[in-house]
């Protein structure tokens, strides 16, 4: 996994860092398992704007993931590595014993020919997937569910991983990503190892047609608006526009927006680091 810097012969290639895909080992996907992608432009059902700074983009085809990897007592061998472009991490073609083909979310180091498995009595080896209760304590995991059988929930992005720290009883501690500690219960799933494409944080658009070609329109600040459009606009010449907050008021900083009344309160044991 590398990235790539270019000299600036143009002004967008100056700052521009992106992914070297040397791990890619196909270009064209797999065709069953490809769905289309209706884009909504940040547009409801009734053609009102719902969520700004949303349209345009690349046309994309949509890569059906197996994140419940529930094939279990049927090895499989992976085909490819490809890149997926509704996703930061690259995703792997793997194909089963019986003939199946599916995709799956492409730990870091895998590799094209490996033998993976999943289930019950598996080895704990990079790309296995298989219950908490058989996962050694300070493994590092990914694609994590957080109830059994409902598929990979936490730590599916680039780079990304949990720690399995401990277990109690019916439920396993886990480290998350974002320094949250929460219990699972030792029945649900996780894969073995870190999600791939761990210098994905390094990239850098360069320009703003890059964003554009992402489905991502120019953002406009709070404090450039008037009054009437959000809540930190107005004033004479450049004002700073008060204490940030949402255009609907909703403070941005140190403000806790959870609700105390949340279920999952009691499996949380230690909030994420702020």
């Amino acid at each position: 996994m590398a990235v790539r810097k270019f000299k600036p012969v143009t002004p967008g290639q100056r700052n521009k860092v992106i992914s070297a895909f040397d791990d890619i080992t196909c270009k064209t996907p797999y065709k069953p398992l490809l769905e289309p992608v209706k884009k909504s432009g940040g547009r409801n059902n009734q053609g009102k704007m719902t969520i700004r700074y949303i349209g345009g983009g690349h046309k994309r085809m949509y890569r059906i993931i197996d994140f419940r990897r529930t094939k279990d007592d049927c090895k499989a061998t992976v085909l490819t590595i490809e890149y997926d472009p509704n996703r930061s991490a690259r995703i792997a073609l793997v194909q089963y014993e019986d003939g199946e083909k599916r995709y799956i979310i492409a730990p870091n180091g895998l590799k094209v020919g490996q033998v993976i498995a999943s289930g019950s009595g598996v080895a704990p080896e990079v790309g296995n997937a298989l219950p908490l209760s058989e996962i050694p304590l300070g493994t590092l995991i990914h694609n994590i569910e957080l109830r059994p059988g409902q598929g990979a929930a936490m730590a599916r992005s680039a780079g990304t991983y949990a720690q399995l720290a401990a277990r109690e009883g019916n439920y396993a501690i886990v480290r998350l990503p974002s320094g949250e500690t929460r219990m699972v219960l030792v029945t649900c799933r996780a894969t073995v190892g870190t999600v791939s494409n761990p210098d994905h944080n390094l990239e850098s658009h360069g320009k703003a047609g890059r964003r554009r070609w992402l489905g991502r329109r120019p953002r406009n600040r709070g404090v450039v608006m008037n009054p009437v459009d959000h809540p930190m606009g107005g004033g004479e010449g450049r004002a700073s526009g008060g204490h940030p907050r949402s255009r609907k008021g909703m403070p941005a900083k140190g403000y806790k927006t959870r609700n105390p009344k949340s279920t999952s309160n009691k499996f949380i044991i230690e909030r994420r680091k702020k």
